[in-house]
């Protein structure tokens, strides 16, 4: 009577089908309520905002277009999410019953008269068998199993929208750099075009007598270091034109030609909206994908903890037989067995103790990754405000100094033409507007380039004409302190 009273609670919990592990909760962050540098109104889902559009540029627009259609890290991601499918249906088919049917035949003879030519009795036999099993989940294994399987199919669909919202800095990136580099080089054209008359006019001068023969030389020297600058700029932006066609899935030269054309530096024409600090929650994919991986890991420490508690699997199987002797007669027979069996783990030397830590300690990891990644965003957010507050200035600035030089050099080439000046103040003043020119235009490139930061932090446009984005079920998202 008293073991039976002792073994009470275990049946009871076998029959209760008791899901062992913890349940996975929304991990808790303290954020501000705004950004150091932004406003406390809130941008909603920013998702499918097409940010790039403030550029005014058809073929960067067509570019991006293209390039989330047939992205090569797009489509491997949309593979990974095919794989994560299959696996929930994997995770989930050990708690089902399994049949398994089996047949085979075989003929094999004897010889049946000693000291004569061989004659033999042949027998055919043909056997089956039927198996039958079942794994009582009481435990929870496979549910655990499963439910992390999904929250890695959930995390698999982010993942799809963080290569997109990649794929959009990249392509926006290398557009506005192949841009600048064009400028760039139409600029070294003019300055060169304007040395190569001033040389022209030095060497006037030197047969008129009123120049020497250092300053042709020094003129000669700047013409030049202008050369010679050309061919850089031109590898930077066909190296950028590249990158362009790789990230379309395209060989690297497709484009070359179409972006040869020209067209300005990209400049927006609409001030982002940052948002607050919470809405990064719901709209970076990166955050998303780090959440789901935290829930399948919550999930494995389930699966850890069931391992240390006993298993109960019914199996059973028939095995029909029949045998034929060609010289004889034949004989037929069905054999079966079914019954329950029992796991219970006793002595493992810890592994199972040991693989539950483990699994636990794998949890609270992704949870630091998952805190990490949001501050990261955070940060990433404030830099992008910072930086694109201040530009403008910059550029306005820059503007008003190229305006000043070119003034300046105006004035010395006047000057030079009197022969009230040297040809030592046109070249300085010439130098003087290339810097200043190529400092703005690195500037409208720097503005661009923060303007995209900025919409890529706050997780903006990569489901822009995607439809919707999955949303995980089993979590109601972060919670939010303040």
């Amino acid at each position: 009577m008293t073991s039976i009273r002792a073994a009470a609670p275990l049946v009871l919990l076998l029959l209760s089908g008791c899901v062992v592990g913890p349940d996975h909760k929304s991990p808790e962050i303290s954020l501000p309520a705004k950004f150091g540098e932004g406003s406390t109104k809130s941008n909603g889902d920013v998702s499918m905002a097409p940010w790039w559009n403030a550029f005014n540029d058809s073929r960067l627009n067509g570019y991006v277009q293209q390039g989330l259609s047939q992205n090569l890290d797009v489509l491997q991601a949309l593979e990974r999410i095919n794989q994560a499918e299959a696996n929930v249906v994997a995770a989930g088919a050990g708690s089902l019953p399994s049949l398994t049917l089996s047949a085979n035949n075989t003929t094999s003879g004897a010889d049946t008269r000693p000291n004569s030519p061989a004659t033999e009795a042949t027998r055919n036999t043909t056997a089956g068998n039927v198996d039958v099993s079942w794994f009582l989940d009481l435990f929870g294994r496979y549910k655990r199993s499963r439910e992390s399987a999904l929250a890695n199919l959930d995390a698999a669909y982010a993942s799809v929208d963080v290569a997109r919202l990649s794929l959009l800095s990249q392509i926006a990136a290398a557009y506005i750099d192949a841009r600048y580099y064009q400028e760039r080089i139409a600029l070294a054209r003019q300055n060169l075009n304007s040395r190569r008359e001033t040389l022209q006019l030095t060497r006037l001068q030197l047969e008129a007598g009123a120049a020497s023969r250092l300053d042709v030389v020094q003129a000669e020297g700047l013409v030049n270091t202008t050369l010679a600058e050309l061919p850089g700029l031109e590898t930077n932006f066909r190296r950028a034109t590249h990158r362009i066609a790789t990230l379309l899935g395209q060989p690297a030269s497709t484009y070359v030609a179409e972006m040869q054309k020209g067209a300005r530096q990209p400049a927006a024409r609409v001030n982002p909206r940052s948002g607050v600090p919470a809405d990064l929650i719901r709209n970076r994919p990166d955050i998303r994908a780090a959440e789901r991986q935290l829930a399948a890991s919550v999930a494995q420490v389930g699966v850890a903890e069931s391992q240390l508690y006993p298993s109960i699997s019914l199996g059973g199987s028939i095995s029909p037989s029949y045998s034929a002797i060609s010289s004889s007669s034949d004989s037929r027979g069905i054999s079966w067995s079914f019954g329950p069996a029992l796991t219970l783990p006793v002595f493992d030397g810890g592994a199972l103790k040991a693989n539950v830590r483990s699994a636990e300690s794998i949890a609270r990891e992704d949870y630091l990754t998952w805190k990490q990644t949001v501050l990261n965003a955070v940060e990433e957010v404030e830099n992008a405000l910072a930086a694109l507050a201040r530009d403008g200035r910059t550029v306005a600035a820059l503007r008003e100094t190229v305006r000043s030089y070119q003034e300046a050099l105006s004035l010395a080439t006047a000057s030079y033409r009197d022969g009230a000046s040297s040809l030592l103040d046109v070249l300085d003043a010439q130098r003087q507007v290339s810097t200043a020119q190529a400092n703005l235009a690195a500037a409208i490139q720097q503005m661009a380039q923060d303007y995209v930061a900025l919409n890529v932090a706050i997780g903006g446009g990569y489901a822009f004409g995607q439809g919707p984005t999955r949303v995980a079920a089993a979590s109601a998202g972060p919670v939010i302190t303040k």
